[in-house]
C-alpha cells in the first residue's frame, strides 16, 4: 500500500526562482526564507519520498481562458517546462509516473471527482518555482502534477478542495505497490496584483491562515472565495489549493517547519507538516 509520508504547502512566486537561479538566496531578505526551504528539504529527503503529487495553479501558459478546467491530473512519464515568456530555466523536464497517475485518475473518478486527463502536460512556475528548492536537482523524484482552477470563475470552493485531497488520500492508499508519497501544494498567500489595491499584502490573514490550516482546517472550509479574496486579495485565493494538501493528511499533524516573510508583493511560506502516526510507536 502507499502512503502519504508528509504535506508541504509552499509559495511559487516567480521573484523566488529568480532568487535561486542567481545565486542570492543568502541575501537580505531573502535568506530566511531560503534556510527555511533548505531545513524543509533537509526533512523531506530523510523522509525518502518516492513520489510527489504537486497541487499547484497553472498561470494561463498551458491552460487559458477558453478551456480551462476545475481540476486538471498530469498522466504523463515527463512534464516539460512551459514557454513563460522569457528564457526557460536550466532545468531538464520533470519525470513522472503514468502508471500511479492513471491508478489515481480511476479512483478520483470512482468517488466522484472529474479531473481532466492531461497525457501531454507543461509545467509553469507554479511546479517549478518551488520544486528545486524541495527535490534536489538533477530530478530523482518523479512528480503527479494537479492543477486547481484560481484564475477562471467560477472556482472550486475552499471545500471542494479539502474534499479533493481526502480523496487524493484514499486513493493514494488504494495503490497496491508500497510507495512513499509527499503531497506538495504551491500558491501565494496574500496578494492583489493589479488595480488600486496592487501590492496588498495581509501578513496578520496569512498567519491567522497557516495556523488554522495546521490545527483547524474544517475552520477554513466554511469560507468562501468571497471571503479570502477579502483577506488576501484577488490573487491570495490561491492558498485554496494548499487545503487540498491538508484534505489529504490526517487531523493531527505536527508542524515541522514553518516561516513566513513578505519580501516583494505576495506573503511568502513554507509549511511542512507531518502525520503524528508517522512518530509514534
Amino acid at each position: 500500500m502507499a502512503t502519504i509520508i508528509g504535506g508541504i504547502g509552499c509559495s511559487h512566486a516567480p521573484a523566488m526562482a529568480g532568487v535561486y537561479d542567481s545565486g542570492k538566496t543568502q541575501q537580505a531578505p531573502w535568506a530566511p526564507l531560503f534556510d527555511a526551504f533548505a531545513r524543509t528539504q533537509s526533512w523531506l529527503a530523510a523522509l525518502r519520498p518516492d513520489l510527489a503529487i504537486v497541487v499547484y495553479n497553472d498561470h494561463l501558459n498551458h491552460f487559458f481562458f477558453d478551456n480551462y478546467p476545475t481540476f486538471a491530473l498530469g498522466i504523463a512519464d515527463s512534464y516539460p517546462l512551459a514557454d513563460e515568456g522569457r528564457q526557460k530555466r536550466d532545468f531538464a523536464s520533470v519525470p513522472g509516473d503514468s502508471a500511479f497517475g492513471w491508478h489515481i485518475a480511476d479512483r478520483l473518478l470512482a468517488a466522484e471527482f472529474d479531473p481532466s486527463i492531461c497525457q501531454e502536460l507543461t509545467v509553469d512556475h507554479g511546479v517549478l518555482a518551488p520544486l528545486p528548492l524541495l527535490l534536489p536537482y538533477p530530478w530523482t523524484v518523479p512528480i503527479l502534477p494537479l492543477a486547481v482552477n484560481v484564475i477562471r470563475h467560477p472556482l472550486p470552493t475552499p471545500r471542494r478542495c479539502y474534499r479533493l485531497g481526502q480523496a487524493l488520500r484514499a486513493a493514494v492508499e488504494s495503490y497496491p505497490d508500497a510507495r512513499r508519497v509527499v503531497v506538495i501544494a504551491t500558491g501565494g498567500l496574500s496578494h492583489h496584483i493589479h488595480g488600486p489595491d496592487f501590492g496588498y499584502v495581509n501578513p496578520a490573514w496569512d498567519n491567522d491562515f497557516l495556523d488554522a490550516l495546521t490545527e483547524t482546517p474544517d475552520m477554513l472550509t466554511a469560507l468562501t472565495i468571497q471571503d479570502i479574496a477579502e483577506r488576501a486579495g484577488a490573487e491570495g485565493v490561491e492558498m485554496i489549493v494548499w487545503l487540498t494538501m491538508r484534505g489529504a493528511l490526517p487531523p493531527s499533524v505536527r508542524c515541522v517547519e514553518r516561516h513566513y516573510a513578505a519580501p516583494a508583493l505576495t506573503g511568502l511560506a513554507v509549511l511542512a507538516l507531518e502525520p503524528t502516526t508517522a512518530t509514534e510507536g
